[in-house]
C-alpha cells in the first residue's frame, strides 16, 4: 500500500467542494472528486490535474445508497484505506411560492433537501467508515452552516436549509461521542457567506477563503477538537 495520503470531498466539482479537492491536492492528498454530474466531474478532475493535483473522479450521488457503497468500493480497489473525509455536498432547496416560510412549508422540499444535507451525510459517512477506520489519522469534515445555528439565527427565513444545517451539527455531535474511544476526529464546519452559484456569486469570500477551515479540521492532530463547529475565527455559537 502507498503512503499517500488519501482524501474524498463530496460535491467537489465546484465551489467550495472544488476549492477543498485544490487544497487538500496542494498539501499532497491524491482527492477523490466526488460528483453525480459526470461531464462536470470530469472537468474538474482536469482541472486539478492540471494545477498539479493527483485527483481523479468518484461519481458519487449522496442520495443513492447504490452509488455511495459503489464510490466505497471504488476507493477500496485503488487504495485500501481513506484518510479524510469531507462531507460537502448540499443544496439550499427550492424556495418559490413560499416553500421555505416556516407559515407556509412545503414538507416535500424539507424532505429533499435532508436527503441531502443530513441523510447523504450520514449515508457517505458509513459507507467510507471501514475504510477511514485503517488510517492513521482518520479525519471527517462535515460542511455546514451558521445558519444552522440556534443561537445566531443568521441568513434568511430558510425552514428546510437552516434546519437542515442544526441536525447536521447535531449528528456530527452524535457521530464524536461514538467515536470518542477512536482515532477518527469529527468535526463541523461553517465556510461563511461565499460567492458560488449557490448564493448566486453575491457574497464576499471566495471559495478559497470559505474552504479554509474545512482544510484547518481535515489536518487536525490527533489531539485536536472533536465534535465541534468552527469557523475562521473558532468556535461558532451553537
Amino acid at each position: 500500500m502507498n503512503n499517500t495520503k488519501v482524501a474524498v470531498v463530496t460535491g467537489a466539482n465546484k465551489g467550495i467542494g472544488f476549492a477543498i479537492a485544490h487544497g487538500l491536492g496542494t498539501m499532497g492528498f491524491a482527492v477523490a472528486v466526488g460528483a453525480r454530474d459526470d461531464a462536470r466531474r470530469e472537468e474538474a478532475v482536469q482541472q486539478l490535474r492540471v494545477a498539479g493535483v493527483d485527483a481523479f473522479g468518484v461519481a458519487l450521488d449522496v442520495t443513492s445508497d447504490d452509488s455511495v457503497a459503489a464510490a466505497a468500493t471504488a476507493i477500496e480497489q485503488r487504495f485500501g484505506r481513506l484518510d479524510v473525509l469531507v462531507n460537502n455536498a448540499g443544496i439550499a432547496g427550492r424556495t418559490d411560492g413560499g416553500a421555505q416560510d416556516p407559515t407556509s412549508l412545503d414538507l416535500e422540499v424539507v424532505s429533499t433537501v435532508l436527503d441531502t444535507n443530513v441523510f447523504g451525510v450520514v449515508r457517505v459517512t458509513n459507507a467510507m467508515l471501514p475504510l477511514l477506520r485503517r488510517a492513521q489519522s482518520p479525519r471527517i469534515v462535515n460542511m455546514s452552516s451558521n445558519m444552522g445555528s440556534l443561537t445566531l439565527q443568521t441568513g434568511p427565513i430558510l425552514a428546510a436549509y437552516a434546519p437542515s444545517k442544526s441536525m447536521l451539527n447535531s449528528i456530527t455531535v452524535q457521530y464524536a461521542r461514538a467515536f470518542a474511544d477512536t482515532n477518527i476526529v469529527v468535526n463541523a464546519a461553517c465556510p461563511g457567506y461565499v460567492a458560488t452559484d449557490f448564493t448566486g456569486f453575491s457574497a464576499p469570500r471566495t471559495p478559497e477563503q470559505g474552504a479554509a477551515i474545512a482544510l484547518r479540521l481535515a489536518t487536525l492532530s490527533d489531539d485536536g477538537p472533536r465534535g465541534g463547529f468552527f469557523d475562521d475565527e473558532g468556535v461558532v455559537a451553537w
